[in-house]
């Protein structure tokens, strides 16, 4: 009898090794910005490295367009978005938890060559009819809304009619539902200076130095502070998420993640 309790005891462990080593690793889906594609990969690469029973599988967009889809009905574990707004609607309808902000971005101006420009002469370029200006889209890209944000201070700040005329003026040349897709290989918004489609492009900073860094002649300037934007980027852990995909958000907030976040440019919550 004694014999054949320990071969059962071995045959049961030796299945638990085999099931062990042909187990996969879970996935964890997350949603995410397109302006975090740099960062958040190299924060799942770490992660993996340490967490080799998971694997992170990304779709980046833009955020307003991933919320819509995930209030239709398309799964995710979580959503990292460019704007806190997002995700708290989803949480507001019982589609996720409640975000917590976990990075900050600001606006800078992308300038195409032979075009003059600083922070100082930045508004009064943008509102010279001579300038093609870039943008993302409203609504549907926290990117654009920010910009908007920044159409409302210039008026705010002496320039009467400063909104209506830059919002009806601007090239909603990214983000939108009929944009064309990023590239694979390089910044949607070096790809659009390259192509000459604009003279002057508002984005998040990270995104311009990303830009300036593909494209030769390039140029950053800053968006003057007192017309500025602050986006706080929040993340959610979305209604039936694996605990594999808590740990990532963890691991996102951690120090850790900071500091890889950090790298990219982002500012900490």
């Amino acid at each position: 009898m004694r014999r054949v309790l320990q071969g059962l005891l071995e045959l049961a462990a030796s299945a638990a090794v085999g099931t062990s080593a042909n187990a996969q690793p879970v996935e964890v889906s997350v949603y995410a910005a397109g302006s975090l594609r740099g960062a958040l990969t190299e924060v799942a690469q770490a992660w993996q490295a340490a967490t080799p029973d998971a694997k992170v599988k990304f779709t980046f967009g833009a955020s307003g367009l991933l919320k819509d889809r995930l209030a239709g009905g398309e799964r995710a574990d979580v959503f990292a978005s460019a704007s806190l707004e997002h995700p708290q609607t989803l949480a507001a309808v019982g589609r996720a938890a409640p975000p917590k902000i976990f990075a900050r971005n600001q606006l800078c101006a992308l300038v195409a060559p032979g075009v003059e420009v600083t922070t100082t002469t930045l508004v009064s370029r943008i509102l010279d009819p001579a300038i093609r200006l870039g943008t993302s889209t409203p609504k549907a890209d926290p990117a654009g809304d920010y910009t908007w944000t920044v159409f409302e201070r210039i008026e705010q700040r002496g320039h009467h009619g400063a909104f209506a005329t830059l919002s009806g003026r601007a090239l909603q040349l990214t983000g939108g539902p009929n944009s064309p897709p990023p590239p694979a290989d390089r910044s949607v918004y070096g790809a659009v200076m390259a192509a000459g489609q604009a003279d002057i492009f508002i984005t998040y900073c990270t995104n311009a130095v990303v830009a300036v860094r593909e494209v030769p002649g390039l140029r950053l300037v800053d968006v003057p502070v007192d017309v500025n934007v602050s986006a706080s980027y929040g993340v959610a852990l979305m209604n039936g998420a694996s605990d594999e995909a808590g740990r990532f958000v963890e691991y996102l907030l951690s120090s850790v993640g900071q500091s890889v976040l950090a790298r990219h440019g982002f500012a900490s919550p």
